[in-house]
């Protein structure tokens, strides 16, 4: 090439490249002063979903309702007419509970509070723990006396004492209830006695239950799995009987009225090869309570027999650490903050493939558990469970000419 065509070659590259730049650095600080934020994730991630594991045949209960549930991978495994409304008798000390969980998480209440029962209270019917009205009993007593005794007057004592009035704990009930999306389910009493206005599924009921479990477990540890309890010189037995004879079972609640039937919601953790799995039963309108136990084991015992838990992350560890773009940091972990597993048949966890779809680029500021993604795991091409991923750390954005220079390599990449 003749020498001057050659230099005059380089000036343009070189001003051509200049240009770019300096188009760069505009954008850069428009994109600076504005304070732009990481493009949307239009592919917004969804919970895991109900699991497609027809494979294995489904257990034959002799109930009107049942689900079963893996709190580990957060997957139903088996469910029959799972949102029929029924009475839900009992079972509502569970909402009932959850909400004085949550009064005490608060600083609203006191495990060593005492409080008198009220005349209404007093005068509630049904299955009671005995309270004697002239003598103020602890919340922490009521507790046990409505979860173990499943006693209407500590349920009674409890709603005044969150709620300063039945009406209005009930109507707490039915809020909490429309924030879970329980489209089955509304609440008339704190008890579970009969009303035509009473009333939940089976379905919304495991995610009361999987609410206690997952959100208070110390409370879950400390009153579900008390095997009888002692008040006013009376001793009652749990009536989760399962406690007795299997000794994974750690609660939950019986119910029964006429309507009902015999109801039970029973919780069992298991140590497997992988780590501890816990199960959640719910068996609705049995028709005597020896059934109701026999159909919860049936059922307990046919989840941890057919199906294992394959864990894909620890809490808090990265399933993927991707490029952070105009960020302080290079990179993020994509995780979750609770373990990511899924339940497949026995056997079959060798099958599994999983996808991570997220923004690209992904572009700083990313706040620390900022849902960035999706994992979706299929088996043998069958869609199986979807869990969010977020991200794992802060990463601030970095200062301007970070930001600049990362601008015009993604104008060129």
């Amino acid at each position: 090439m003749v020498p001057g065509l050659r230099i005059f070659d380089t000036v343009v590259t070189v001003m051509t490249k200049f240009y770019r730049l300096h188009a760069c650095l505009i954008a850069c600080a428009l994109s600076v002063g504005l304070g732009a934020a990481a493009p949307a994730f239009a592919d917004a991630p969804a919970a895991a979903t109900v699991a497609q594991l027809e494979a294995v045949p489904a257990p034959d209960i002799a109930a009107r309702s049942w689900l079963l549930l893996d709190m580990t991978s957060g997957q139903v495994l088996a469910q029959h007419n799972p949102d029929q409304i029924a009475a839900p008798a009992s079972l509502t000390k569970l909402m009932t509970a959850y909400l004085t969980f949550k009064a005490l998480q608060q600083g609203r209440l006191r495990r060593d509070q005492l409080v008198h029962e009220s005349s209404e209270a007093w005068r509630t019917g049904g299955s009671r723990m005995f309270i004697d009205p002239k003598v103020p009993v602890s919340v922490d007593n009521l507790l046990f006396g409505m979860i173990v005794q499943s006693g209407n007057d500590a349920a009674m004592t409890l709603s005044e004492a969150v709620g300063g009035t039945t009406s209005a704990f009930v109507a707490m009930m039915n809020r909490q209830a429309a924030q879970w999306d329980l489209k089955d389910t509304h609440f008339m009493d704190p008890t579970g006695l009969p009303d035509p206005g009473h009333h939940s599924s089976a379905h919304d009921l495991s995610i009361i239950a999987a609410h206690i479990i997952d959100d208070f477990p110390m409370d879950y540890a400390r009153y579900f799995k008390v095997k009888e309890f002692t008040y006013n010189r009376i001793t009652q037995p749990n009536r989760v009987s399962l406690l007795f004879t299997d000794p994974s079972v750690d609660g939950m609640k019986t119910g029964y009225t006429r309507d009902a039937g015999y109801c039970m919601i029973t919780s069992a953790q298991r140590a497997q090869p992988n780590g501890a799995r816990r199960l959640l039963a719910v068996v609705m309108g049995t028709d005597s309570e020896r059934a109701r136990v026999a159909q919860s084991a049936k059922l307990l015992n046919w989840g941890f027999q057919n199906f294992d838990d394959v864990r894909l992350a620890d809490a808090g560890r990265p399933v993927v650490t991707v490029k952070v773009w105009k960020g302080a940091s290079n990179a993020v972990g994509l995780g979750a903050f609770r373990t990511i597993a899924v339940s497949v048949p026995r056997g079959e966890g060798a099958h599994l493939h999983t996808d991570v779809q997220r923004p690209d680029p992904l572009v700083a500021p990313l706040r620390k558990g900022q849902v960035i993604g999706t994992l979706r795991v299929s088996l043998e091409g069958k869609p199986l469970a979807s869990h969010p991923l977020v991200a794992l750390q802060n990463v601030q954005g970095a200062g301007f000419f970070k930001r600049a220079w990362d601008s015009f390599r993604l104008m060129i990449k």
